[in-house]
């Protein structure tokens, strides 16, 4: 199930959205990024990593939208880390009697039953403004943003030179901007800036969704986010092959859609808040 993409960096690719749950060699076990998506999956990760003989000793969460805040009994009782805004905003959703029947109804259908719900959400948030993720392996950089999600981090380890992106620089999915926010363009443009200021130390990235990219597909990404979100901003039609007709996805075209028409409630047609 595992695939090397940079010395002690492994990938494992889901059938669903071509998610990525991502492996980091340490000295002791491994860091274990946004695993997922099935119970099977997971399980059979779990097994691969045993085989290599290598147990998970910590995780940590991107984001805190479902996908990314699953876990599997089978990692062990480990630290599961995230930004503290990251921890807060899953909690909050934890906090609600019903939380299990309001996650279930965001779900894919084809996947529902076969997605672990017991085991989802209880990540520690890492202090504010953390540096890095606590321990024994790779220096493993956090770079908090608010673009996608609230306390949204990418993760750069440095000695590898791989860019861990979360939910962002995918090959097959625009940008999904947090439309909830104050300023979803310009958080996402700050994200991507900080991303350009970290290039010339990335000879790898890999999304939360999509292909692993080499350094020269790391800033065509860059620039091909830019521009979808210049024209989202713009209230144009962006030349991306992600929303067009011959889109990745079918329902793709749809979400660009609905964010445009978001954006353009909340600024009205003038450009002026509305």
């Amino acid at each position: 199930m595992l695939k090397q993409v940079a010395e002690g960096v492994l990938v494992h690719e889901s059938e669903f959205i071509q998610s990525n749950s991502v492996v980091v060699q340490g000295r002791a076990g491994v860091l274990l990024i946004d695993p997922g998506i099935t119970t099977g999956e997971m399980a059979d990760l779990a097994n691969d990593l045993r085989e290599l003989g290598q147990p998970v000793v910590a995780g940590f969460s991107t984001h805190p939208h479902w996908d990314h805040v699953l876990w599997h009994a089978d990692f062990g009782d480990v630290p599961r880390y995230g930004t503290a805004r990251c921890a807060a905003a899953i909690h909050d959703v934890l906090s609600h009697s019903d939380w299990k029947a309001r996650v279930t109804e965001g779900l894919p259908p084809e996947y529902a039953d076969d997605i672990p719900m017991d085991m989802l959400g209880p990540i520690t948030g890492l202090p504010a403004g953390a540096a890095q993720i606590p321990w024994d392996g790779p220096t493993v950089r956090i770079i908090e943003h608010q673009a996608h999600a609230p306390g949204h981090a990418a993760l750069l380890i440095e000695e590898r030179g791989v860019l861990v992106a979360g939910d962002m620089l995918s090959d097959i999915l625009m940008p999904f901007l947090d439309l909830e926010a104050a300023d979803p363009v310009g958080d996402y443009l700050a994200a991507l800036l900080l991303f350009e200021g970290v290039a010339d130390d990335v000879a790898a990235v890999i999304p939360g969704h999509g292909s692993v990219g080499g350094a020269e597909q790391l800033r065509a990404r860059i620039n091909q986010d830019l521009a979808y979100v210049a024209a989202l901003r713009d209230g144009g039609v962006p030349d991306d092959p992600r929303v067009g007709p011959s889109a990745p996805m079918e329902w793709l075209p749809d979400v660009h859609r609905w964010q445009l028409q978001r954006l353009a409630q909340r600024t009205g047609r003038d450009g002026t808040p509305g």
